[in-house]
């Protein structure tokens, strides 16, 4: 018995048991949205914008002091925070450029088209992140392992010549 796994069967499986819906959704109705309300949120999504291009500044200055101040392996951990705050910072641009463009949309239909665009487009960035965060701990991994086989080898020699 294999038990291999087919995503091109999954992938026709999850299109043809979402058919009616997404039948459904190319024949709904073209409702405009008023020109002030994409205006509002245009206005609202460029101030929180600005709002998180601060909190990004102020946390790298944050980061930049601790890091100067501490050394060692401290410096991979703001590494690390310096990845997570950039991530953060890049999921909120994101956000904000997703609301602009979902704001832009004249009908519900478009509006739909551009948040299921945003959405496959975050699943890419989760996965691009997930296979970088893997690579990254398994570099350090390997790096930390060669440095205490290193220290050993040093307290072995020293041993012997004692």
């Amino acid at each position: 018995m294999t038990n291999s796994f087919n995503s091109e069967s999954v992938l026709n499986t999850v299109k043809t048991a979402f058919a009616p819906v997404t039948d459904a959704l190319k024949n709904f109705p073209n409702v405009e949205v008023p020109e002030a309300a994409r205006e509002f949120v245009k206005k609202a999504a460029g101030t929180a914008k600005d709002r998180a291009a601060d909190l990004h500044n102020g946390s790298e200055k944050v980061t930049s002091a601790i890091e100067t101040a501490v050394a060692g392996s401290v410096s991979e951990s703001a590494k690390i925070s310096r990845n997570i705050q950039q991530a953060v910072y890049d999921d909120a641009q994101a956000l904000f450029a997703g609301i602009d463009k979902l704001a832009s949309a004249k009908t519900l239909n478009e509006a739909m088209t551009i948040q299921s665009d945003l959405f496959r487009a975050q699943g890419e960035v989760v996965m691009a992140r997930a296979k970088a965060t893997t690579e990254y701990f398994g570099k350090l991994l390997a790096d930390s392992a060669k440095t205490a086989q290193d220290n050993f080898s040093k307290v072995a020699a020293s041993v012997k010549s004692a």
